[in-house]
């Protein structure tokens, strides 16, 4: 095979974040840094205690035959199908793995009793909240938010705010302190082991990523990012990050081929020892190297959002979304690894259900769907 320079994996601009970051001043971070401490060591205690799952392992849960893939069902539209609806459309098209962006009672209460795996999410303006009330404010939220809608059963994971390191920074001192509380929640619950806790990233939360081997997370964010690699280590939690592949390509230029990030590249990259076919694999390796740097080895790594438009934007097709899409769905029901990480599959989660024809930002935005909101496919992507 031919070699050549890996891209960044990063597609924003970096110079800029240091002048983003207000939360960085000491003086404002130290109290809840101090608290954090003080809970980190209570979850460590746990760990000691039996109260945690004892066996470390790179999969969150029992392995099975292939990684979890499942699908973001994002509601920024006015035009989409009744929940009942989505319910049959899911069930026809063995989709067995939900994303939901938040804790709609109406749609919890749809997918109530369908055996359907959820990720429910916590809004970022909820987590000053959670973060600064005792914990029983974070239990009567749990009670009246999704379980009295959806049993616990079918909750995989609660996802506590969505890209806030990089791109809602005020609510950044929230996230380990919100998580933290609704830990103790859900031990007070008796599902620790069931449900598991994370807080989604950015991929451009990490830096210096050509060779892969070399990322590491920014550093402007490490007062951060540590303290939540800490609570994900300690209590088998995975580190989840969003990986848009075709923003990548887009604002990257010739500096990412689009065979390189549709998985049909006949151009290795090569790192050391290790040479990659793909931006999505490669991509995913630069968080558990990250990682690995920071002391914080063996955590599963969760896909939370990648996808690939349909229109709107250069390479944005239906054949291409197939292309991209249909090798990830691939990979993960053959258990196919990365390179630093062989032998275990990588769950993931497609963006999107539906195209949403009221996101902002580029055109392309709006159109991630893999689905029409007639229930027709948009081209021929099957989840088995």
């Amino acid at each position: 095979m031919l070699h050549r320079r890996s891209p960044a994996l990063e597609y924003e601009p970096q110079a800029s974040l240091a002048r983003q970051r207000p939360w960085v001043h000491r003086t404002s971070w130290q109290p809840l840094e101090v608290r954090m401490r003080n809970e980190m060591k209570k979850i460590m205690e746990m760990q000691v205690e039996g109260k945690c799952n004892k066996k470390r392992t790179t999969r969150t849960r029992r392995n099975l035959s292939a990684a979890p893939i499942g699908i973001c069902y994002g509601r920024v539209a006015n035009n989409l199908p009744s929940p009942p609806s989505v319910i049959d459309l899911l069930k026809s098209n063995n989709i067995r793995y939900v994303r939901l962006f938040d804790a709609d009672p109406t749609t919890l209460k749809s997918f109530s009793g369908t055996r359907i795996n959820l990720v429910i999410g916590v809004p970022n303006e909820i987590l000053p909240c959670l973060a600064s009330n005792p914990t029983n404010a974070s239990l009567d939220w749990l009670r009246s938010n999704i379980f009295a809608h959806v049993p616990a059963n079918q909750v995989r994971y609660i996802r506590v705010g969505n890209e806030v390191f990089l791109k809602d920074q005020l609510f950044t001192p929230y996230v380990v302190p919100a998580i933290l509380n609704l830990y103790q929640a859900l031990q007070t619950l008796g599902l620790t082991d069931s449900i598991k806790l994370s807080s989604p990233q950015a991929a451009s939360v990490v830096v210096n990523s050509y060779p892969t081997s070399s990322a590491t997370f920014d550093p402007y964010i490490e007062s951060a990012i540590i303290p939540l690699l800490r609570y994900l280590y300690e209590c088998r939690s995975p580190f989840m990050v969003n990986v848009y592949r075709y923003f990548s390509y887009v604002n990257k230029g010739n500096r990412v081929s689009l065979d390189y990030a549709l998985f049909r590249s006949d151009n290795a990259v090569r790192d050391g020892a290790m040479e990659y076919t793909n931006l999505f694999d490669a991509s995913v390796d630069a968080f558990v190297y990250a990682m690995e740097k920071a002391g914080f080895p063996g955590i599963p790594v969760v896909v939370t959002e990648t996808g690939w438009p349909t229109r709107g934007g250069e390479g944005a097709s239906p054949e291409n979304a197939l292309a991209y899409n249909g090798n990830v769905v691939k990979r993960a029901v053959n258990e196919v690894g990365t390179r630093r990480r062989p032998r275990n599959g990588v769950e993931v989660y497609l963006f999107d259900l539906f195209d949403e024809n009221k996101k902002g930002g580029e055109v392309y935005e709006k159109h991630f769907g893999i689905y029409g909101v007639d229930g027709v496919r948009a081209y021929n992507l099957s989840f088995n």
